[in-house]
């Protein structure tokens, strides 16, 4: 008979004890690889900043370098202006929701012309930047870092180089300041797009008179409302053509890659523009703005 302590159950317990403790390892090592890669990928977008940014300076101070201003402006049409349409439907559709939803509530308190307070605050300081930098990741930033990655698997970034041409100088720059540039315009559209779907909602639907719409509208709108949505859709700009170069200029493993590369800055935009975006407006609530 075999002794239950020192027999098969003591094996049994060892094995278990030493498979438990290398899925710990795993776990621990998958969670540090995790968080190298994205002190990793934080690190190259604030290089990647610092680079575009040099390059900036150099071409408003030096003389023989040049911003590339053709480039930037086929940019800010494909990025930009080609945006338009897709903007104006998602916001106006916006406008139209937020009237929809915020009717019956404030009905009930007799305040109804009051949507068009809760509308205009919320287009102007939020949703406009907010919803056209979501859509606009989608619509140019994937289609950055799919140029950009389909480039480097082409060999063209080292054919740039090759010729002493610097990739950020030529490709980045243009991209960047098009983004940012463009994203401030659109919020823009995207604020007034967004009030003139609550007003036709209003107008047709809830029976409110046009007059007292924009009246209310225009009383609820100060100027530190459009300003700070201005702020954000910059920021938000930047962000998304930062990340989607990054991911362009990194791409590895063929047309797999380029994929993964577009799938990748779409889902990181994202996240980060709704992250940035909590912070600030927890930076303009404490400081009142």
């Amino acid at each position: 008979m075999s002794d239950p302590v020192s027999g098969d159950s003591w094996s049994g317990g060892r094995g278990r004890l030493r498979t438990a403790v290398e899925s710990i390892g795993r776990a621990l090592d998958a969670g540090i690889r995790g968080v190298g890669n994205r002190v990793r990928f934080m690190g190259g977008l604030f290089y990647l900043l610092g680079d575009a940014l040099s390059w900036t300076v150099r071409g408003l101070l030096v003389p023989g370098v040049k911003l590339g201003r053709p480039a930037l402006a086929a940019q800010m049409v494909r990025v930009g202006v080609r945006a338009i349409p897709i903007i104006l439907l998602v916001q106006v559709f916006i406008g139209v929701i937020l009237a929809l939803q915020l009717a019956p509530t404030l009905q009930s308190y007799g305040q109804l012309e009051r949507v068009a307070d809760v509308v205009a605050i919320a287009m102007f300081r939020e949703l406009g930047p907010l919803i056209s930098a979501i859509v606009l990741s989608g619509f140019a930033g994937a289609s950055i870092a799919a140029e950009i990655g389909a480039m480097v698997e082409g060999e063209e970034i080292k054919a740039l180089r090759a010729h002493a041409l610097n990739p950020i100088h030529f490709l980045v720059l243009p991209r960047v300041w098009a983004t940012v540039i463009m994203l401030t315009g659109l919020c823009v559209i995207a604020d007034v797009i967004g009030v003139f779907g609550g007003l036709l909602t209003s107008v047709f639907v809830l029976d409110l008179s046009p007059e007292v719409y924009l009246d209310y509208t225009q009383a609820a709108i100060k100027i530190k409302d459009f300003v700070t949505g201005l702020i954000k859709a910059g920021v938000f700009g930047l962000l998304i053509s930062l990340i989607a170069c990054y991911e362009g200029l990194t791409v590895s493993g063929g047309a797999e890659g380029v994929g993964r590369a577009t799938t990748s800055t779409v889902v990181k935009s994202i996240v980060a523009l709704i992250g940035t975006d909590v912070v600030f407006t927890s930076v303009f609530y404490a400081f009142g703005l």
